[in-house]
């Protein structure tokens, strides 16, 4: 029979539930996820609410978010690997193909695991250090006469703010040529 005019029954459907086709299901949350947190619900959030309620969300948001980018990167590389062995023979080769998706899911991982230990924490004390001084100098940290010190803070968010951006867009760059990959070759490996 045509898989065309194939039938669907339950047998038809248990098929379904396999490796490949969770790993799939895998590579869409995530994709699907770092998109809505990178360009869609950031910004929605950020005109929606007054600054400081934006970032007391972003502050609970993103640790999820994370984790949840390590946990499933972490198993969609793992899976990768046992699939395509030959990654582990040629890892320092990113030129051959199968190494180069296990690189993009690896940029994934990393980056996100960066932000989740180091940068996101570092930035959320920052981020409440500066609403502290607001309070203390009875001025937003936009305003033209704050102090030194608030100055330094700005100074500090915005850094680190730019480089966890960097590392998330990093991540979705790379899982969308993952993507691109899967799509056109697939997941089989041999």
């Amino acid at each position: 029979m045509s898989t065309r005019n194939q039938v669907i029954n339950f047998q038809t459907l248990r098929t379904l539930a396999n490796v490949d086709g969770f790993y799939l299901l895998g590579y869409a949350w995530l994709f699907g996820m770092s998109l809505w947190i990178t360009f869609f619900g950031g910004v929605i959030a950020f005109r929606a609410l007054p600054r400081h309620q934006f970032g007391a969300l972003q502050h609970k948001v993103f640790p999820v978010y994370f984790v949840q980018s390590i946990l499933l990167s972490g198993g969609l590389l793992a899976f990768w690997v046992f699939k395509h062995p030959d990654v582990t023979t040629h890892v320092f080769k990113p030129w051959y193909a199968d190494v180069a998706q296990a690189y993009a899911l690896g940029t994934v991982l990393v980056g996100q695991g960066l932000n989740y230990f180091v940068v996101g924490p570092m930035t959320s004390r920052i981020m409440f250090k500066r609403q502290k001084q607001e309070k203390e100098e009875g001025k937003a940290y936009n305003d033209a006469d704050v102090s030194a010190e608030m100055k330094a803070l700005n100074r500090q968010f915005g850094s680190l703010h730019g480089i966890s951006s960097l590392f998330n867009l990093a991540a979705v760059i790379a899982l969308g040529i993952h993507g691109l990959w899967i799509g056109n070759v697939g997941v089989k490996g041999y």
